[in-house]
């Protein structure tokens, strides 16, 4: 039987509506409480985070890149220093319409194809406050045209900051590097923020990136009011940075640009040395590249055009050329040859050459009954073909380390390739052959398997001079120099004949310094590379030409600086490289002679170093030859 309801009575209505309004008064309740829990825990809790954001929404803070501490001859000249550069760039998150903003800056700042692909890829790989350079070293006329704009171009930030200068230019490009952008595999490396902030630079090459924790300084900050456009409404506050340390070189920077500039149109390499400390003076290798390019962020045309040069402007040819020595290694013979017994009065007759077995090596010349002393001023292959055959090179060999050749040095931010001085023991290692009569006789004049740097043959040069291992410098780092193991009848040997090469009946007698109290000892060098061509060396193709190399020292009576000069392809020491070392030790002597010489080579050249690179990228880019004359020698 079906049960019945009870009847629906106001009471019971009452009651159910109280209970529900029970329920969702409690809900609200519930929910106000959480609300005003969550409220509470914004406002008291995570108050610092939400002032920060709101704050963030307000105020800009970006980094400021710090100023690179200054590099510095030995006088406190700038070698490398800052100087004030305007600069446009864009913030992504306030770029609003990119296309009408990169349009209007191309016209303004007359950007190019390279310049314009380069910002799209840097704007696709940002975001957020990350700022992306548009163009650096802006001219003041161009920084203004943008100023005046700006309510026409969200997002984009002219900022006022420095950038690397190098007063010399390419005089000093291969000594002390370049600084550039940081790339992605260094940011990976420190994740700092600073290597993402535009105009920061770090140093690439040579003593830039040798002495980058030194010159690299700590970073400032700055706090702008911004409206939500991103328009800047007022500065709030500025931490300064903090400029890098100053590094102070031996460099004589007087001297470093004299001798870059008299060698010319040559390529090749020049090293001076101070006989007193194994301070290096001038530290000279050319063709060289111009740092102040990659520093303002070098172009790819330009960049192509250095790479295509046939002499070679990106390589460092003081440290990393390697070149046969050919006679410059006599005189170290000659000591060497003392040291095991050989009596320098003791006579060889020059046939024009010497025999050994059914080859006959040939001498430059035909030289008659010399001595040691005559043989290193003549130059006589002969000669010292005769010693290399009584003594072998392996009595040989461990002179010419001594001496420094062969060996890598701790020099400050060099990447060094060291050669090779050969013996018995080198060969069997290399080739698995026996060291032959042959290859002493090609090695004792500086030929064969001999191998050898312009730093290295400077510092020969200084070891002859002074008498005392010196280790070369860039820094005031110390090093024990100790005495040869000649005596002083032994070096006046060697040092007597390198002084008649000059001043006597020798191959350099041309190359005479113009003073009557002060003259310079050297020794005279032909590095053949006519195996390349078959031809003589002496003409034909540039590239086929022989090397010509020079080292000496003056004053002679009391020996102050030393020096080696190589010229590729110079056809010849006494041609090439020994009138180019008189004019860098007239200079030392006296700096008016020496540049009233230099102005006039420099006009028959086409003017200063800059004015020709500048001529040659133009035309290199009208696609003319880099060389203006390249059959000529220059």
């Amino acid at each position: 039987m079906k049960r019945r309801q009870p009847p629906i009575t106001e009471a019971w209505r009452g009651i159910t509506f109280t209970r529900r309004a029970l329920v969702v008064g409690g809900a609200q309740a519930a929910v106000g409480v959480a609300l005003g829990a969550r409220m509470a825990y914004i406002s008291i809790v995570d108050n610092d985070r939400y002032v920060l954001e709101s704050e963030s929404n307000r105020v800009n803070l970006t980094l400021v890149p710090p100023r690179r501490g200054w590099i510095v001859d030995r006088h406190g000249k700038a070698l490398a220093n800052n100087r004030v550069s305007l600069r446009i760039d864009i913030i992504p998150d306030r770029l609003h319409d990119k296309n009408a903003v990169l349009t209007q800056l191309r016209t303004l700042l007359r950007l190019d194809g390279d310049t314009m692909e380069r910002i799209e890829r840097d704007l696709n790989a940002a975001s957020g406050f990350q700022p992306v350079a548009v163009k650096e070293d802006v001219s003041e006329a161009d920084y203004a045209s943008v100023l005046v704009r700006l309510p026409d171009l969200p997002g984009i930030a002219p900022a006022r900051g420095f950038a690397r200068n190098y007063p010399t230019g390419a005089a000093v490009g291969h000594l002390i590097g370049y600084v550039g952008a940081p790339n992605a595999e260094e940011y990976e490396k420190v994740k700092d923020p600073l290597y993402i902030t535009p105009g920061f630079k770090i140093g690439k090459d040579g003593l830039e990136k040798y002495f980058e924790p030194m010159l690299k300084g700590k970073p400032g900050a700055r706090r702008v009011e911004v409206t939500a456009r991103g328009k800047v409404v007022r500065d709030l506050s500025t931490q300064p940075d903090v400029q890098g340390k100053t590094v102070h070189l031996t460099i004589d920077a007087d001297l470093q640009e004299y001798a870059a500039r008299r060698m010319g149109r040559e390529s090749g390499a020049a090293i001076v040395i101070d006989c007193l400390t194994g301070d290096i003076l001038a530290f000279i290798a050319m063709p060289s590249f111009d740092p102040n390019s990659f520093s303002d962020g070098i172009s790819n045309s330009e960049y192509a055009w250095l790479r295509a040069n046939d002499h070679q402007p990106l390589i460092n040819k003081a440290t990393r050329g390697l070149y046969p020595p050919g006679s410059t290694l006599k005189p170290m013979a000659a000591l060497a040859a003392m040291q095991h017994g050989v009596d320098p009065g003791e006579k060889h007759t020059c046939i024009g050459g010497y025999r050994l077995g059914r080859r006959f090596f040939r001498c430059l010349g035909t030289h008659g009954t010399i001595d040691m002393q005559t043989a290193i001023e003549k130059s006589c292959n002969s000669y010292f073909y005769w010693l290399g055959h009584r003594l072998g090179y392996d009595a040989i060999a461990p002179t010419a380390r001594l001496l420094g050749l062969g060996e890598e040095y701790k020099l400050a931010g060099s990447n060094q390739r060291y050669g090779t001085i050969p013996d018995s023991a080198w060969k069997m290692r290399k080739y698995g052959r026996e060291w032959s009569a042959s290859d002493s006789l090609n090695a004792i004049i500086g030929q064969g398997y001999v191998l050898a740097n312009p730093l290295q043959l400077a510092v020969m040069a200084a070891r002859i001079a002074s008498g005392q291992t010196l280790y070369p410098r860039l820094i005031n780092r110390q090093f024990e120099h100790h005495a040869l193991p000649f005596t002083p009848e032994q070096f006046e040997i060697a040092r007597g004949g390198m002084w008649r090469v000059v001043n006597g009946a020798g191959t350099a007698g041309r190359s005479r310094l113009p003073f009557d109290d002060i003259q310079m000892a050297g020794k005279t060098g032909t590095a053949q590379v006519r195996g390349l061509s078959g031809g003589n060396g002496k003409g034909g193709d540039w590239k086929y030409r022989d090397h010509g190399l020079f080292v000496g020292f003056a004053p002679y009576d009391n020996p102050r600086y030393a020096m080696s000069v190589v010229i590729e392809h110079g056809m010849g020491g006494s041609r090439a490289a020994a009138p180019v070392a008189k004019d860098i030790f007239t200079f030392l002597f006296d700096r008016d002679k020496a540049m009233a010489a230099l102005e006039g080579f420099e006009a028959g050249w086409g003017g200063s170093i800059e004015e020709r690179m500048n001529r040659d990228f133009a035309a290199w880019k009208a696609g003319a030859a880099s060389d203006p004359a390249p059959g000529v020698p220059q």
